[in-house]
């Protein structure tokens, strides 16, 4: 009989294998950090819509290979990152737990997800992470919050102009925000103070990192 243990191990081998094809190489506790990861996700998934992926390779690509890649692009390993509707925890948590001296902060509006988000920080003991419950809106309005993220990561949440003017406050001058998005999205019309610093490949053919910078005014 399979034991939850060996059940772990063997998402945790299945992690370093698609790591390591997709060029990363990563030691035994953060694979084994990343496995207790995908299994509290999918538990509690089973109770509330946190994810459509399972654990298959398609969605261990994009759950937690995917942020592992995106991880290599911060500018400094302790930045400060702050996560728009972070949701099920991915890219966060994956990108928390490649650069663990990251001050995270993760953004989610609805209550349920945002107790998943608490139960992941507490189970994983992840350091300098919090979890706002709350709209981004109200997090941008936050005084002793403005310019105080060098990363803010957005994936699963629609951008544009105005999501851009909104978080704007948030970031500090030349920091960043972190894209994850398909190569069919578009980034036209980026505003000002923003400009497209990069666009970088994930795994999927049809996926992609985009970067925005935000210029000194």
């Amino acid at each position: 009989m399979t034991t939850p243990e060996t059940e772990r191990r063997q998402v945790a081998d299945r992690i370093a294998r698609r790591a390591n094809r997709a060029g990363l190489q990563i030691d035994s506790l953060l694979q084994d950090a990343l496995a207790a990861y995908l299994d509290l996700l999918l538990r509690w998934n089973r109770r509330i819509n946190l994810t459509a992926l399972t654990d298959d390779d398609p969605g261990i690509d994009r759950l937690v290979i995917e942020p592992l890649v995106a991880a290599r692009r911060l500018p400094m390993p302790d930045a400060v990152v702050t996560d728009i509707g972070s949701g099920g925890g991915s890219p966060a948590v994956p990108m928390k737990l490649a650069a663990p001296a990251v001050r995270l902060r993760m953004v989610e509006s609805r209550t349920r997800k945002a107790a998943f988000l608490r139960e992941v920080v507490r189970r994983l003991r992840l350091e300098q992470t919090t979890v706002e419950a709350c709209r981004y809106e109200e997090l941008a309005a936050r005084q002793e919050l403005a310019g105080q993220s060098g990363v803010v990561s957005v994936r699963a949440v629609r951008t544009g102009a105005r999501m851009l003017d909104r978080i704007e406050p948030l970031v500090k001058d030349d920091g960043l925000v972190f894209l994850f998005g398909s190569t069919r999205g578009s980034v036209d019309a980026i505003p000002p103070p923003w400009r497209v610093d990069a666009a970088y490949p994930l795994l999927d053919p049809a996926s992609r990192l985009v970067v925005l910078r935000k210029r000194r005014r």
